[in-house]
């Protein structure tokens, strides 16, 4: 009897192990399958993203060449940069048009720049300068314009500083830039200790200072465009990566939190605590978010928690997953 209940527990010790070995070769198996199709979904996230900022590159360039096309170059507003160079060079000494002499400068800033930093240079942008010296020459040979288009020179400035700000906005917010003086920036950056910013800032004053050749008026419009550059620009990349951070308090964290992490696809974090007044639990929950799907949560909380506390803020610089790295 003994021997036979000595077999018996043998043999389900075997069953056993050649179980708990066939449940390890399936998770096994099981944590392969996810590993082989995260990088699908990896790789597709990526691409999607990598096209969709080689696209901003793209519409960024175009406003900026826009801008210079049809407002500075007619009025010959020199704001610093390629653009204030190609206007002086085109207009004022009659080199050529000032549309050619901005893609031959921008291209000689490429050539430099992979000369001397290689891939550094960067290929947001190559792109970028490519398209925007692209459209100038193409601007002007299908739409050739021989003086401005209105009478007003204040209006047209606006137009010169708009434009041009919401395209170099939507580069920078996507690492790319139109070349010219930026190539410049990089080398100096690489090879030298100095003050990037300010060498840049002295240069565009010397650029829009040649301006006055064409006239008081015309040097005063360009000191004024520099100085409103600045801010316009970053107002727009503000605006751009502006989002919202809320604080909630309310009594049904579990569904607030599914909302915000299944619907929406954004994280949160909730506290517990006391209110002050009543002495009861409550809980906070914060969570930042595009503005888009802000509104998503207000009407949900409006509809569904109208009880709710909630404190909502506006921040253009949020670091971390889901947002933008260091």
């Amino acid at each position: 009897m003994n021997e036979s209940e000595s077999r018996q527990s043998e043999s389900r010790q075997s069953e056993n192990r050649q179980s708990e070995s066939r449940q390890s070769e399936s998770r096994q198996s099981e944590n392969q399958h996810p590993q082989i199709r995260q990088p699908t979904d990896k790789s597709s996230s990526w691409l999607s993203k990598l096209i969709y900022e080689y696209a901003m590159c793209v519409a960024g360039a175009l406003l900026v060449a826009l801008g210079a096309y049809f407002f500075k170059f007619p009025n010959n507003f020199s704001i610093g940069g390629v653009s204030g160079i190609s206007v002086v060079l085109g207009s004022y000494f009659g080199l050529s048009s000032a549309s050619d002499i901005s893609a031959v400068i921008n291209i000689a800033m490429l050539v430099l720049g992979f000369a001397v930093l290689g891939r550094g240079c960067g290929a947001k942008t190559v792109v970028g300068s490519l398209v925007m010296s692209g459209a100038l020459i193409v601007l002007e040979r299908f739409i050739p314009l021989d003086k401005p288009l209105t009478g007003e020179p204040f209006l047209e400035l606006m137009f010169a500083i708009i434009l041009p700000a919401a395209g170099s906005a939507l580069l920078f917010n996507c690492g790319g830039s139109t070349g010219g003086t930026d190539i410049i920036a990089m080398i100096l950056r690489s090879k030298t200790s100095l003050n990037i910013g300010t060498g840049l800032f002295i240069s565009d004053i010397g650029i829009t200072l040649l301006s006055f050749l064409f006239g008081v008026e015309t040097g005063l419009y360009s000191v004024l465009g520099l100085i409103l550059k600045t801010f316009c620009v970053d107002i727009f990349i503000d605006g751009i990566n502006r989002c919202k951070c809320f604080s909630i308090i309310t009594d049904a964290p579990d569904e607030v939190s599914d909302f915000i992490t299944r619907e929406l696809g954004r994280s949160c974090t909730i506290l517990e605590g006391m209110g002050g007044y009543t002495h009861t639990r409550k809980y906070l929950i914060t969570a930042a978010m595009r503005r888009y799907q802000a509104a998503r949560l207000q009407r949900y909380l409006k509809e569904h928690h109208p009880e709710t506390f909630m404190m909502v803020t506006d921040s253009s610089e949020i670091i971390g997953k889901g947002f933008r790295g260091f």
